[in-house]
């Protein structure tokens, strides 16, 4: 990998993105902002790209069967909804598919009984496993552009910057409720 020139800036890019909006007088953290949105959107774009191509699927799709994953015992639409930060409707929508295909299956909900809870079947455990290794040797091939002591780097990075995140008050007490200021 290239190293970066003293200034930090990085070799310009044919591929317009956010960071183009980017001009010299700006803040250096807006600069920065730009760049990590614009270095994720590219790998998610990738990401979709790959799963849409490679298994037919969607990131969506991809996400509801990951937390499935993790939670053999099943959860229910609501923590699924919550978990991936999505409407219930959209949840269903994803569901509904997902039982289609047999690769989810809904169960009454044990404490609960008007809901149900969601659980991978045997043939969607199959298949995720084979989507989340591919997934990861994605993951590896897309961020390759940094070597191993670059990565524990960034990674330390942003958890320093994750951490000053979490002790800032949520925008609605920074604003005394208003969800936008400028209205």
């Amino acid at each position: 990998m290239p190293a970066l020139p003293p200034d930090g800036e990085a070799l310009v890019d044919e591929v317009p993105d956010l960071e183009s909006r980017v001009a010299e007088h700006d803040h250096q953290a807006l600069k920065l902002w730009l760049r990590l949105l614009a270095c994720t959107m590219r790998i998610e774009t990738q990401i979709r790209s790959r799963l849409r191509q490679d298994f037919g699927t969607t990131l969506p799709r991809f996400d509801l069967l990951a937390q499935l994953e993790r939670h053999p015992q099943g959860l229910s639409m609501r923590e699924l909804s919550q978990r991936l930060m999505v409407t219930g409707g959209n949840v269903t929508g994803i569901t509904d598919q997902l039982e289609a295909e047999g690769l989810v299956q809904r169960e009454p909900h044990p404490s609960d009984r008007r809901s149900f809870s969601v659980k991978l079947t045997p043939a969607g455990r199959r298949q995720f496993k084979r989507m989340a290794a591919t997934h990861e040797a994605w993951i590896d091939e897309l961020l390759a552009g940094w070597n191993a002591e670059q990565k524990t780097q960034v990674y330390a990075l942003l958890a320093a910057l994750k951490g000053h995140l979490n002790q800032l008050p949520p925008s609605a007490e920074r604003t005394g409720g208003a969800t936008n200021p400028r209205k």
